[in-house]
């Protein structure tokens, strides 16, 4: 299967994008309104943020650090196991003191304590129901041009060890194929689409049996008012108040397409449409917009935002061009 070599770059950077530039927005849509008006420039997180006080402008967040983490452990085992979703999500959380970190979400801080004592990482993420797991799934995607089916398989291995849980699985699921789905030659936003839709069905059948409404449901929801032709801070408002954009996977994975139908697959578009949506801005944004890197490739976003993230220390850190190059040599080994 043929791909656009750029997509993958374009994939990683945007999933910086979209985490970096919406992590300043409030939990609610009236406060960073009131914060920032309509929240379109780099800034830093305000001090009364409930979770981000303090940090700087451009500055990526958990949602990035565990994706590029995973991936790089993917690279040296030259493959999608248990065993390096362990090892890299082991690496991140060793590296930011995950026991003392505030940025840890309750999942995988659950999943992260159980492997730390020890317990079978095939059963340490039966309880994981939040959004870690799309948030972090989109490299994992980018090794599988066209192969919806693969991607959602490595998928749910990744997800295992903090997040085994159908709504997990289905999210994480849904993002991965999305990205296999978008970085193939000739596709198209709606092929793409189609792909994460197929993906969220076929990761609903992994993981352990929990409640609440399906991935697919409530994508299709929130395409539906992508697609109304209202105003798009109308449109903004529905996404927050009818589909949600908290942890909750389904909310947070339905809310990020709905985001990437509404930009039209634009990296900087969707970011600013997930800063201004609010809520759990910074993971839905991360979501939107690596789906939206993966399909409109590197070179969609601006130069100008490319030198912000790179000027960002922790963003240096994983050296992020070097995670691509070795996610291409992966793909172009099979």
């Amino acid at each position: 299967m043929k791909y656009v070599h750029n997509s993958i770059l374009g994939c990683l950077y945007g999933q910086a994008l979209g985490d970096a530039f919406a992590m300043p927005a409030h939990v609610h849509p009236d406060d960073t309104e009131r914060a920032f008006g309509w929240l379109e420039s780099w800034q830093a997180a305000p001090d009364d943020h409930v979770v981000h006080a303090g940090l700087p402008a451009g500055r990526i967040t958990d949602d990035s650090e565990q994706a590029f983490s995973i991936a790089r452990a993917v690279i040296e085992a030259g493959g999608v196991t248990l065993e390096a979703a362990v090892d890299g999500l082991t690496a991140w959380y060793d590296r930011v003191d995950g026991p003392n970190s505030p940025y840890v979400g309750p999942s995988t801080r659950r999943g992260m304590n159980a492997l730390k004592r020890g317990e079978d990482p095939r059963t340490t993420g039966l309880w994981g129901d939040t959004n870690g797991a799309p948030m972090r799934i989109a490299p994992i995607g980018l090794l599988h041009p066209g192969d919806i089916e693969g991607a959602a398989a490595d998928a749910a291995i990744v997800c295992m060890p903090t997040h085994f849980t159908q709504p997990a699985v289905s999210g994480a699921a849904a993002v991965a194929a999305a990205v296999a789905g978008a970085i193939v030659v000739g596709a198209t936003l709606d092929s793409a689409i189609s792909a994460g839709l197929r993906g969220a069905e076929l990761g609903a059948k992994q993981g352990r049996r929990w409640f609440g409404c399906s991935v697919p449901f409530k994508i299709e929801q929130a395409l539906k008012i992508a697609n109304s032709g209202s105003d798009v801070r109308v449109n903004l408002r529905r996404l927050f108040d009818e589909v949600g954009a908290t942890l909750n996977v389904p909310e947070t994975v339905g809310a990020a397409f709905g985001l990437l139908a509404m930009a039209g697959g634009d990296p900087k578009h969707t970011a600013i449409l997930a800063a201004n949506l609010s809520g759990d801005a910074d993971t839905i944004g991360a979501i939107a917009c690596a789906m939206a890197g993966a399909f409109a490739g590197f070179d969609a976003i601006p130069a100008e935002d490319v030198a912000v993230l790179e000027n960002d220390e922790i963003f240096q850190a994983y050296k992020v061009r070097e995670i691509a190059a070795g996610l291409r040599r992966m793909i172009e080994a099979r």
